[in-house]
């Protein structure tokens, strides 16, 4: 099923050096370009009405990463580069546009991505709006502040902690709204309750285009030792956020220039947070997975207090950093808060 567009949306099909997928595109072609990057399970549908709000004077752009929505279904995620095969997509679109240099804007996943591309091209950066992102350290699987790993192989992380039940319904486009179906993950978990999208049904067909199996989402995994008794494989999204596949975040801070970094996420996210309900050990702190090893070997991820972390760094080693944080707002808030989050985007662009 093809996916909708709003009005005043260009959706066409883009063969990079890399991919070829769906890319849509709004406002002044002669602007300053704006690049946005969805999340896991999502795709650049996402992003449609914060591209519509933009100002005069910008050129908003998103595409579908490889394994979400209208890209090429055979392009695999390499989860052992990380998540460089993501963020070299976005550079690659950049040189496929002629375009040196843009604002990029991450959300969640597409955080990590924008993370990667800041170490490894960081002159392609007008600016990083980091919204809602995956810790620079990864998704699971870590225990403090500076990312020490619970367990010498990432044990927690990876395509083995996916609940499989969820997958199959991906697989078979599940549109119904019982327990832990995607529209019900989705209006649970991407946004705070009780808000809901007047476009409700075409980001749930959004996300049921999330690509599925061992080289997609979730991807492949091995057996541990370790609780919860799964380690990281080689392929697919979930280990490209592994934490043992992430690069060095010391590299942000010798990064030259330091592009100025907007963080921007909403108080009540239950995804990105120091106690994820989409980290095992939440679960196994709160009971509900046995065999919970305790907070001393595997705690909740501090996804939060990883970021800020990095982020002080970066600031301590010559960079800006801009935090936000939007009030009664869950994941998504260009969605759910979206008159503060336009506010917050449009007025931290027009410093820079």
């Amino acid at each position: 099923m093809s996916i909708p567009t709003l009005p005043g949306i260009n959706a066409r099909t883009i063969t990079t050096a890399r991919i070829t997928t769906r890319v849509l595109s709004a406002g002044d072609e002669n602007g300053a370009p704006v690049i946005f990057v969805h999340g896991n399970l999502t795709s650049a549908t996402f992003w449609e009405e914060t591209m519509l709000a933009m100002p005069p004077g910008f050129h908003s752009i998103a595409l579908d990463q490889r394994g979400f929505g209208e890209s090429d279904p055979t392009a695999a995620v390499d989860g052992a580069r990380g998540l460089a095969d993501m963020s070299d997509d976005v550079l690659a679109l950049m040189d496929s546009l002629d375009i040196n240099a843009a604002h990029v804007v991450g959300h969640s996943m597409g955080g990590g991505v924008l993370w990667r591309m800041m170490m490894d091209g960081p002159e392609r950066l007008l600016s990083a709006s980091l919204i809602a992102p995956v810790s620079p350290f990864g998704f699971g699987g870590t225990k403090d502040a500076q990312g020490t790993l619970c367990a010498a192989d990432a044990a927690g992380s990876g395509g083995g902690v996916a609940n499989p039940q969820y997958t199959q319904m991906l697989k078979d486009g599940e549109r119904g709204d019982g327990e832990m179906t995607p529209r019900q993950v989705m209006n649970n978990f991407y946004w705070k309750p009780p808000y809901t999208s007047e476009r409700e049904e075409d980001l749930l067909t959004s996300v049921l285009q999330t690509h599925t199996g061992e080289r997609d989402y979730p991807g492949d995994f091995v057996t541990s030792e370790n609780w919860p008794g799964a380690a990281p494989g080689r392929w697919g999204v979930l280990n490209g956020m592994a934490p043992t596949n992430q690069p060095d975040v010391s590299r942000l801070y010798a990064i030259d220039p330091k592009p100025p970094v907007l963080w921007l996420r909403g108080d009540s996210d239950q995804v990105i947070a120091d106690m994820s309900m989409f980290d095992l050990a939440t679960f196994g702190k709160l009971g509900v997975v046995p065999g919970w090893p305790g907070d001393e070997v595997c705690p909740p991820q501090p996804m939060i207090a990883q970021t800020r972390h990095v982020l002080d760094g970066y600031a301590a080693a010559g960079g800006s950093v801009n935090e936000v944080v939007i009030e009664d707002c869950g994941h998504t808030p260009f969605l759910e808060k979206a008159d503060q989050f336009n506010q917050a985007l449009h007025r931290f662009l027009a410093e820079i």
